[in-house]
């Protein structure tokens, strides 16, 4: 006969889950804090958002700082765009080449070349930055949005084909044996085995590469100039040099993250699916 729990311990276990829940709420409102400053200086008038504590509600909802941020922002929205998409499909599509050829077309030296590419990540920013302006004057891409585009993708190789090896490493030899088997060579099994499979590693890579890139700001402030600066160098060009207009500053900044805020909910099952996907062997 099953006993039942004593009550001290069914009390206990009857309050983990409320408790839980509280700290949970806690920490996620503690988590938001940021975002309830940046909505309300968003809608103050500037003398308020001046004047006032960060924390006092506006006393009405001034919309002008959102339409004076658009105006000012949006042709350096356009520059984003150029910059983002080609950026993100060229890295994603280089990063899965190279993740095929090195979990499925073993040769010497594949090892010593994955761990090679992978120093990449570590590289700060810092340390290239003299020599990769001095090389995009070199080629003639300095001060545009095509050299920003190369040296996205370039930086990008690294932990793209990380992501497209590990999953790639999964899929059976016996696919690549069978196809190789009907007269498939390397790039007919990338064309129509890989390369469908790895949809989900896609919608991963390119969530990751369009969120660093879009939101990149070292190189975008030091590789272009005006007229070719992306979204987040015009963001802080709103803060002027003598007087911080805060209202103008903080709807400049939303406007600027609604893209990746919107990518990150509408594509976030997709995102975790993919991270997911190929984890389990078998």
């Amino acid at each position: 006969m099953r006993r039942r729990p004593a009550a001290p311990a069914l009390w206990r276990r009857q309050l983990r889950r409320p408790v839980l829940y509280l700290l949970l709420s806690l920490a996620a409102l503690f988590y938001l804090l940021p975002i309830y400053v940046l909505v309300i200086t968003s809608l103050k008038s500037p003398d308020q958002a001046v004047q006032d504590r960060i924390w006092a509600l506006p006393d009405g909802l001034h919309f002008l700082s959102y339409v004076q941020a658009f105006a000012r922002l949006s042709p350096n929205f356009l520059n984003t765009v150029w910059l983002v998409v080609p950026g993100t499909v060229i890295s994603a599509v280089v990063g899965s080449i190279n993740g095929y050829i090195l979990a499925k077309w073993r040769f010497r030296g594949a090892d010593q070349l994955f761990t090679f590419l992978l120093f990449g990540m570590f590289v700060p920013y810092q340390a290239v930055l003299i020599p990769l302006i001095r090389f995009l004057q070199l080629i003639g891409l300095y001060n545009h949005i095509a050299g920003l585009v190369l040296v996205h993708v370039i930086y990008g190789i690294p932990i793209t084909t990380l992501i497209f090896r590990n999953f790639y490493a999964n899929i059976p030899d016996a696919v690549v044996e069978a196809a190789t088997i009907d007269g498939a060579g390397i790039l007919g099994i990338y064309r129509y085995i890989a390369f469908p499979l790895s949809l989900p590693s896609f919608v991963v890579v390119g969530i990751w590469q369009f969120t660093s890139i879009y939101n990149e700001f070292l190189f975008a402030v030091t590789v272009t100039g005006a007229g070719q600066q992306p979204i987040m160098v015009a963001v802080q060009n709103l803060a002027g040099s003598q007087v911080v207009q805060w209202n103008l500053q903080m709807a400049g900044a939303l406007e600027a993250a609604i893209p990746t805020m919107l990518v990150y909910v509408l594509m976030g099952r997709w995102f975790i699916r993919g991270l997911l996907a190929g984890a389990v062997k078998g």
